[in-house]
């Protein structure tokens, strides 16, 4: 049985912000009512929310904290509705300014990147205090573009002179060699990733001409060996792909006055099956090491599109279903 509808009416003091956190044609308000099963009816700087009782409070909840925010200097899009419903669903207590105020870079666009969970501020704080973490978790969770975000900033504030972004040239279903052109070509599709969250973020312009003066180095993992990388952020994406041999090797490149950050997906490697994740060996090996910190993202941190968290889940009931010896729908 269904609980009995309740009504709650807000009142915002001012006209402009309370228009800034209804959105264009009150786009966010509909994020709301689709995320939190409510109705939300608006009149000027008064906003009634009708609904279950405990879904009207989370609703009100969020309001007024994204409004604060708004009078503290942050834009709200229409995004931050849907990350605010997730953490408040959760923990109904927990401070939205703790989490998105936390600003990790602004973009030639002038957006604000900043962490949109709970998980992603933990790792924010985490590579701030560690000189190598590992953002361990689905796709889809923020863990390469903040790490990007964080190394821009980095270099921004001059705390390294250069960053580094490398993968290994793993096939995920294709083979290289039939892949047209020549090396730096072939292995362009891996990298491609990390080159467009450099563009989001520097546009295109100042990514190319930083990569062109040597500051931004992108290079697939077998390029690193033999090298001593100083003075730098260092990230290693898609880390499960990497054999026992080459994370150990990455590593031990790590020079003085520089930091890494090491991200994977333990549930898609795409190594042959007699060869062993390197990610999974690290984190068994590496766990209680001053220095090192591993962060772990779930389908709740999910960022993209809403979809791709369900999706995520089916393919976590999927495996469970085989791991139990069902038969899988």
């Amino acid at each position: 049985m269904q609980g009995q509808s309740e009504s709650r009416e807000l009142t915002f003091s001012n006209n402009q912000t309370a228009g800034i956190l209804y959105g264009d044609l009150n786009k966010n308000l509909q994020v709301l009512e689709n995320g939190a099963g409510v109705r939300v009816h608006v009149r000027g700087t008064s906003v009634k929310i009708t609904g279950p009782e405990h879904e009207v409070k989370l609703a009100a909840n969020l309001l007024d904290q994204l409004y604060e925010l708004i009078n503290k200097g942050y834009p709200v899009y229409s995004s931050d509705f849907a990350f605010g419903l997730k953490i408040l669903q959760s923990s109904p207590k927990a401070r939205l300014d703790k989490i998105f105020l936390d600003k990790v870079f602004v973009t030639t666009r002038n957006r604000i990147i900043s962490p949109k969970t709970p998980n992603q501020k933990i790792y924010i704080d985490a590579i701030r205090n560690n000189d190598v973490v590992f953002g361990i978790g689905p796709a889809g969770t923020g863990k390469t573009y903040l790490a990007v975000a964080m190394a821009v900033s980095a270099l921004a504030n001059e705390k390294v002179r250069s960053i580094i972004l490398t993968r290994p040239a793993v096939e995920a279903g294709e083979k290289l060699g039939f892949l047209p052109g020549d090396l730096a070509q072939k292995v362009d599709p891996y990298l491609r990733p990390l080159n467009d969250a450099l563009i989001d973020m520097l546009g295109p312009e100042k990514a190319y001409d930083m990569i062109d003066q040597g500051a931004i180095e992108i290079a697939p993992l077998a390029f690193m060996r033999g090298r001593t990388l100083g003075n730098a952020f260092i990230i290693l994406d898609e880390a499960q792909n990497t054999t026992r041999e080459q994370m150990k090797m990455f590593l031990t490149r790590i020079g003085f006055d520089s930091q890494a950050v090491i991200t994977g997906d333990i549930t898609q490697v795409d190594l042959p099956a007699h060869q062993h994740s390197g990610l999974v060996q690290a984190e068994a090996l590496l766990q209680n090491i001053n220095g090192i910190g591993f962060c772990h993202f779930s389908k709740e941190d999910v960022v993209r599109h809403p979809l791709v968290q369900k999706i995520i889940h089916a393919y976590e009931l999927y495996q469970e279903k085989q791991n139990n010896g069902q038969k899988p729908a």
